[in-house]
């Protein structure tokens, strides 16, 4: 499954996983980028994300470990 920026709750789930030690309240927007590029199923253009979408990948990820 090829992720897109829009499946913001998938990509939270990945990030969850793969970093569990890491509080997503605290994550600078630069590191999320990265991150989210980097994840194994991620295949978008990494031009294609904006403030908005960073922040809703955030608030899920935050909301998945609620």
């Amino acid at each position: 499954m090829a992720l897109k920026w829009t499946e913001t709750l998938e990509i939270a789930i990945q990030l969850n996983d793969k970093f569990p030690e890491v509080d997503p309240k605290l994550i600078r927007f630069t590191d999320l980028h990265q991150w989210i590029c980097e994840l194994k199923e991620f295949d978008d253009e990494p031009n294609k994300s904006g403030e908005k979408i960073l922040e809703a990948i955030q608030m899920a990820w935050i909301e998945e470990r609620e």
